[in-house]
């Protein structure tokens, strides 16, 4: 797929996830097989707006983990690019709502953590696959 086709796509299919989550509490679009899923609100580093994106996330004691692979696209998402200029990052799960600080795992924390991800969505072992980029786990954590 293009790469602007792929891109568009991925707005509009995060535009309608993100209204049904909100609309029900994330009883819809809240969750993709048994992977579950929240909505990150993260501040863009050019624009200064909220950005809100749909994403699989990991429980790991009281941190949630995400991944940054967009689709094992070559180019990290602009999510991660925004939380990195600007850690604090909003998240919803269902219909409760917190601030967190995001934080990129390094690379022994890492290591822990990619068996989890990949437990819960298998689709992230061909996305690191399919792509050169080392693909980044993304750390939040209570403020």
């Amino acid at each position: 797929m293009k790469l602007a086709l792929k891109d568009a796509f991925a707005k509009q299919a995060s535009a309608l996830n993100i209204f049904l989550f909100r609309r029900t509490g994330g009883r819809i679009g809240g969750s993709m097989g048994k992977a579950k899923i929240l909505l990150l609100t993260v501040t863009g580093r050019k624009s200064g707006k909220p950005r809100t994106v749909p994403l699989v996330y990991t429980p790991d004691g009281d941190r949630l983990v995400l991944v940054a692979s967009y689709g094992g696209d070559p180019r990290s998402p602009a999510w991660f690019h925004n939380l990195t200029a600007n850690p604090l990052v909003t998240v919803e799960v269902g219909s409760e709502k917190k601030t967190m600080r995001a934080a990129v795992a390094d690379a022994e924390e890492k290591q822990r953590l990619w068996p989890m991800v990949v437990a819960t969505y298998k689709g992230y072992e061909g996305y690191q696959k399919k792509t050169s980029r080392d693909i980044p786990l993304v750390i939040l954590t209570a403020v």
